[in-house]
C-alpha cells in the first residue's frame, strides 16, 4: 500500500535528499509554497490514513498541529518526539506518534526509556522509527537526524524484540532517501521477512512499479512512502492519483 508523507522543514513542506540532514550543504528537492493543512486535507479526502508528518528540527509546530487538525485521527507524527510531549501530539489529533533519536542513548538503545514511552501512551500508539544506513552486510540504525551511527543493527531479532513496544516501524533507507534512484529492494526483502508488526519504507521510490515491487518483496506486510517523485512534490516519477488507485485496487 502507498502511504502518503509531509515532510516540513524550517516551517515548510519540504522534500530533503536524507543523508544531507545535518550537513552544511543540505540538498533540498523540492519546497511548496502549500500548507502542510493543504497536504492533510488532500490525504483525507483519498482516504489514505497511516501517513505521517514528520518535523525536521525546530519551527514546525505550527504546521504540523495544523495538518492533524486537517485530518484527525489521519496521520502519524514523528520529530522531536519524548514522553513529556507525547500525549500532548496525540491529542491534537495525532493517529501514532513517532520515535526514534530519544529511545537513543550513546548508540545505544534506552529501554528504561522506550518501556515509560510505551506505558505512558500504550504500544497502539506508538511507531519506532528504525530508520537506518548500510555498513558492510548490515543496516544500523542512525538517529539525530540521520548522522549518528547506533550499534544496533537491523534483524529479526531486534524486530522481534522492539514489536513487544510498539504498534508499527517507520524504516527510511537513508542512503537512498530522496534520491529517486530505486528503492533498496534487499532491505524490504529482508523487512517482509523479519517484522512480525506492520512496517512503512521510504527511501528512493521512483516509478509506481516500486509500489509494486515494496509490495511483492514485503510480502503484503510492507506498504511504501512516496516523496520525491510524486508529482505533489514537484516529481515527475509517479503520479499522485496513480497511488490512491493503487491503493483501492488492493482493497
Amino acid at each position: 500500500m502507498f502511504r502518503p508523507c509531509i515532510d516540513l522543514h524550517e516551517g515548510k513542506v519540504k522534500q530533503i535528499v536524507g543523508g544531507t540532514l545535518g550537513d552544511a550543504g543540505l540538498r533540498t528537492n523540492f519546497v511548496s509554497d502549500r500548507s502542510a493543512a493543504w497536504f492533510a486535507e488532500l490525504y483525507k479526502r483519498d482516504t489514505l490514513y497511516g501517513g505521517h508528518v514528520i518535523m525536521l528540527g525546530s519551527g514546525n509546530d505550527a504546521q504540523a498541529r495544523s495538518a492533524l487538525t486537517a485530518f484527525p485521527g489521519g496521520l502519524q507524527i514523528g520529530g522531536g518526539i519524548n514522553v513529556q510531549n507525547a500525549r500532548g501530539w496525540l491529542e491534537a489529533g495525532a493517529s501514532h506518534v513517532i520515535v526514534t533519536s530519544w529511545v537513543f542513548r550513546e548508540g545505544r538503545v534506552d529501554w528504561e526509556r522506550l518501556g515509560e514511552l510505551a506505558k505512558a501512551i500504550g504500544k497502539a500508539r506508538l511507531v519506532l522509527d528504525l530508520s537506518c544506513r548500510r555498513r558492510g552486510e548490515d543496516y544500523f540504525v542512525v538517529t539525530d537526524r540521520w548522522q549518528k551511527f547506533t550499534e544496533l543493527v537491523v534483524n529479526a531479532e531486534t524486530l522481534k524484540k522492539f514489536s513487544e513496544f510498539c504498534a508499527e516501524f517507520l524504516i527510511h533507507a537513508v542512503d537512498v532517501e530522496g534520491l529517486c534512484r530505486g528503492i533498496d529492494g534487499e532491505l524490504v526483502a529482508k523487512l517482509g521477512r523479519w517484522s512480525p508488526i506492520p512496517t512503512t519504507y521510504a527511501g528512493g521510490a521512483n516509478s509506481l512499479a516500486d509500489l509494486e515491487t515494496v509490495t511483492r518483496l514485503g510480502q503484503g506486510k510492507v506498504d511504501l512512502t512516496i516523496g520525491s517523485a510524486l508529482d505533489i512534490f514537484g516529481g515527475s516519477g509517479v503520479n499522485y492519483e496513480d497511488c490512491v488507485k493503487f491503493n483501492r485496487r488492493q482493497k
